[in-house]
């Protein structure tokens, strides 16, 4: 009978201590602080299966990018605080040579179309920071697509 009870006691200090010692990633960091910021400010965003959150203000024409385009844009590019670490008028960039979240996210939308994009860091910087941008950062974009060549 000791020998059973010693064992169970073995076992709850085993499970406990497993949960204690969980790892959380930081996609889910990410995305709690994502959903904090939505509902603070009272936004509804569709979730992407890649853990991007974006809205869609202008749908634009029915012309949409693929990965392939080079895209030209105008950007606000923030922090979660709401400092401003870019901005860009009529910038021009092949789509495959920007962050993952503008790859996912811009050819959600057609020429003439804008979208608030909210980027998990994973499909931004991830664990490197940048002069104005931390490590771990999410990052929110309102991007305006104005036109794209293939």
């Amino acid at each position: 009978m000791k020998k059973i009870i010693l064992f169970l006691a073995i076992m709850a200090l085993f499970a406990s201590s497993c949960k204690e010692n969980e790892v959380v990633s930081q996609d889910a960091i990410d995305r709690v602080k994502i959903n904090n910021y939505l509902e603070q400010n009272s936004l509804s965003a569709t979730e992407h299966p890649s853990g991007l959150y974006y809205i869609i203000q202008e749908a634009g024409n029915e012309n949409h990018p693929d990965i392939n385009a080079t895209v030209t844009v105008s950007y606000d590019g923030k922090l979660l605080d709401g400092s401003r670490f870019d901005r860009g008028e009529f910038f021009t960039s092949p789509l495959y040579e920007l962050i993952k979240g503008w790859q996912l996210g811009i050819p959600l939308i057609g020429e003439g179309g804008s979208i608030k994009l909210f980027i998990p860091s994973s499909l931004a910087y991830g664990g490197q920071s940048t002069a104005s941008i931390p490590a771990n950062s999410v990052l929110i974009f309102d991007v305006s697509l104005h036109y794209f060549s293939n």
